[in-house]
């Protein structure tokens, strides 16, 4: 089964959802934020909605509608164009979304997470889903964390990964003519997160809103990686339509209600 939600009427939801025991649902999680002076503001979202279309076309799932405006306060007012809600907020949107995926019949959810920022916000969503709602089984994938060497060649330009090598990269593959090519031989500006005991905003940490080197950007690189990501994330939409506790767990007796 592959299908796009938004696209679908309510009569081919249900159909596609009781034809397809065990479906499993890709949530694009993004960001609306600053990316530099060489990509767009919606990167994030791009880039969690690409992965997830490809890895439903190969492995077979649906797939929701992306949340586009997210946790990105660590990036500040000082760079134009950003967009946040509360990571409180973040965390109580992902838990409406699986109640009400729940009551269409779609129990399994994969969160496709975009952007760093989001991790906080979406781990508390699924500790609540986890507890409160035990009929649902809710997960979270990281693009940049998909496997050891995807993890490598992100972070190969700095921990503090934006607007990097890999994720301009990425960008190249999947949407070239929304990248400011011209402009990426001077997009390049250090990590400067190493050793700092507090959190700051990117207005303190960047001359640009950059932290890496896209210059070194390639689209062979990038389709590289995205390769190997859509690999993982529909390896493991393959084994979550079947998987199962390793051990019994309680009776979803608050399943019914609101996470």
């Amino acid at each position: 089964m592959r299908l796009h939600w938004d696209r679908m009427t309510s009569p081919e939801v249900a159909r596609a959802l009781a034809d397809s025991p065990g479906a499993v649902g890709l949530v694009p999680v993004g960001a609306t934020e600053q990316h530099g002076p060489h990509l767009p503001l919606g990167t994030d979202t791009f880039v969690a909605e690409g992965i997830a279309a490809l890895a439903a076309e190969r492995a077979g799932a649906a797939v929701l509608p992306a949340i586009t405006v997210a946790c990105s306060y660590g990036h500040g007012t000082a760079f134009p164009g950003t967009l946040a809600v509360a990571p409180e907020l973040l965390a109580a949107t992902v838990r409406e979304l699986a109640w009400w995926c729940a009551a269409s019949g779609l129990r399994r959810l994969v969160l496709v997470n975009g952007h760093f920022g989001n991790r906080a916000a979406l781990a508390v969503a699924t500790d609540h889903l986890r507890l409160r709602r035990t009929d649902l089984q809710v997960g979270v994938f990281e693009w940049w964390a998909a496997a050891p060497d995807v993890a490598e060649v992100v972070t190969e330009d700095g921990e503090d990964v934006h607007a990097n090598r890999a994720e301009t990269a990425l960008m190249l593959a999947l949407a070239p003519d929304l990248v400011r090519t011209d402009l990426l031989a001077q997009a390049d500006d250090p990590d400067r997160t190493g050793g700092l005991v507090f959190r700051y905003t990117a207005g303190a940490l960047s001359t640009n809103g950059v932290t890496g080197s896209p210059s070194r950007a390639t689209r062979e690189l990038g389709e590289w990686l995205l390769g190997r990501v859509v690999d993982e994330l529909a390896e493991r939409v393959r084994r979550a339509r079947s998987e199962r506790p390793p051990l019994r767990g309680p009776a979803p007796a608050t399943a019914p209600g609101r996470p």
